[in-house]
């Protein structure tokens, strides 16, 4: 029998990947290590969900050394590099744990939504119980396919 698939692990379809998936990576050359106005977002008065969102983009902030971070778009965005991976943003009524490459990721606990190209994300709500072991699954995964995409050596096949 085959070794267990990964949950959350990003799905490498094989020979020529690396190169086709390198030219689809959206980079944000002006994201550095801590970014103050990242904390600054999350640290806004009378704003509960940011804080509810802030868990989840410390643990991207956590996948690695090469993690860097920025608000774009208005919203705490991390990327390895330049090249981004997630993003938490909060709206009225929920949060989002975003995937710049979700559609990519293997989701076997089906938390991911959207039917975009490429951006997939997780939305949570007050008082909804949340998957934590599943979305630090698709967080690490996330963050695992940007570095793959980035490292042509990187043992895909």
């Amino acid at each position: 029998m085959g070794a267990k698939a990964n949950p959350g692990a990003p799905r490498h379809p094989g020979p020529g990947w690396h190169s086709e998936r390198v030219s689809q990576l959206f980079r944000l050359p002006s994201a550095v290590r801590r970014d103050p106005e990242v904390d600054a977002w999350f640290a806004m008065p009378h704003d509960e969900l940011r804080r509810m969102a802030q868990p989840w983009f410390e643990r991207m902030r956590a996948c690695g050394a090469d993690v860097r971070e920025l608000l774009h778009d208005g919203h705490p965005t991390a990327c390895v590099g330049d090249a981004a991976f997630g993003y938490t943003n909060a709206f009225r009524a929920h949060v989002n744990v975003g995937f710049f490459h979700g559609a990519d990721l293997d989701d076997p606990a089906g938390l991911l939504e959207g039917a975009g190209k490429r951006m997939r994300h997780v939305k949570l709500r007050w008082g909804e119980p949340v998957d934590g072991a599943g979305l630090e699954a698709l967080i690490a995964a996330a963050y695992l396919d940007i570095r793959l995409r980035l490292t042509p050596e990187s043992g895909v096949d």
